[in-house]
């Protein structure tokens, strides 16, 4: 009789449940962390399965997020599912996470960063210079809208909710001369090439965590942390923290208009921060640098220093 092979006799492994929001780019995000997972667990993508949950933002296209309730609105459901074990990580876009999680849960990790930079898509022309005074750009961004009413204060800009596609689709119809989007999300899609320009980060921040995956799961569940742990992108890990800590330091939510970029060269960090009131007329930068070990305390720092520079107007106050 031939003795059984080790595989046969071995304990099955832990499952893992993704979670994440159905629109295509968080597929994709949600599809990108299994896969990693997989080859460094050596395990199938088969046994990590993907729970796709809908969310209030998905459910409300009517108005922006800072009318009805900010950027939780993107994250609570699926957080509901991995509190209560439904799932045991949650995929999102990073610059969709509320800088105060609900007790129990933290961002475990990140993967590497894409392009951070935003993308203008035109319907006629290649760059802001382009457009005609009154043209109309869509977006749902506070931080967007600001900073191109800073650049083109004669533009109008009018809110454009929906996914990436129902966004271009927009722009091809002609109900929008433009609209703009994270570079990330178009090259994941396959769809950089609809980009008119590419704006540079000189001129155009990003919002915090933009063209970063993160990572959310359950304090003290160590088969998922550990997993995570072995795909997590640390210079991403740094760079989120100083931003995140920025953001929270200025009660960042999707109802201030508030951009933030961290780079890590060496064992330095750097992080440029702005603030700016709605119709960009008014703002504040930071530029500070400071070892890796203290990526959080700069950005809190950097937050702090704004909170005493800014105009009143700028702060919402």
């Amino acid at each position: 009789m031939s003795s059984p092979s080790p595989d046969a006799s071995a304990a099955p492994a832990p499952r893992l449940a993704i979670g994440t929001r159905g629109s295509p780019l968080a597929l994709w995000q949600a599809h990108a962390v299994r896969d990693a997972l997989a080859s460094a667990l050596g395990r199938s993508v088969d046994s990590i399965t993907i729970e796709v949950i809908r969310t209030s933002g998905d459910a409300i296209q009517d108005r922006a997020l800072s009318e009805a309730g900010g950027k939780g609105l993107f994250t609570k459901e699926i957080e509901e599912a991995l509190l209560c074990g439904r799932i045991d990580l949650a995929v999102h876009s990073a610059k969709d996470m509320a800088t105060a999680l609900p007790d129990g849960l933290f961002l475990s990790g990140f993967l590497p960063r894409a392009d951070v930079r935003d993308a203008l898509i035109l319907r006629e022309g290649t760059g802001l210079d382009d457009l005609p005074a009154g043209a109309r750009i869509g977006t749902a961004s506070l931080r967007r809208e600001a900073q191109l009413r800073r650049l083109r204060p004669d533009l109008e800009v009018s809110l454009l909710r929906g996914n990436v596609q129902t966004r271009l689709a927009k722009v091809r119809s002609g109900a929008f001369h433009g609209t703009l989007l994270a570079l990330a999300g178009l090259t994941r899609l396959g769809l950089a090439h609809e980009a008119s320009a590419i704006l540079d980060t000189d001129h155009f921040l990003p919002a915090v965590g933009q063209g970063a995956v993160a990572i959310e799961s359950r304090i003290g569940d160590d088969v998922t942390n550990n997993a995570i742990a072995a795909i997590a992108c640390t210079a991403t890990g740094i760079a989120l923290a100083a931003e995140r800590a920025f953001l929270g330091a200025l009660d960042g939510s999707c109802r201030t208009p508030i951009a933030g970029l961290a780079r890590v060269a060496g064992d330095q960090v750097r992080l440029r921060g702005l603030i700016l009131s709605p119709d960009g007329r008014d703002a504040a930068d930071v530029d500070l640098s400071a070892p890796i070990a203290d990526a959080a305390r700069l950005g809190a720092e950097a937050g702090a220093r704004l909170r005493t520079t800014a105009p009143a107007r700028a702060l919402g106050l």
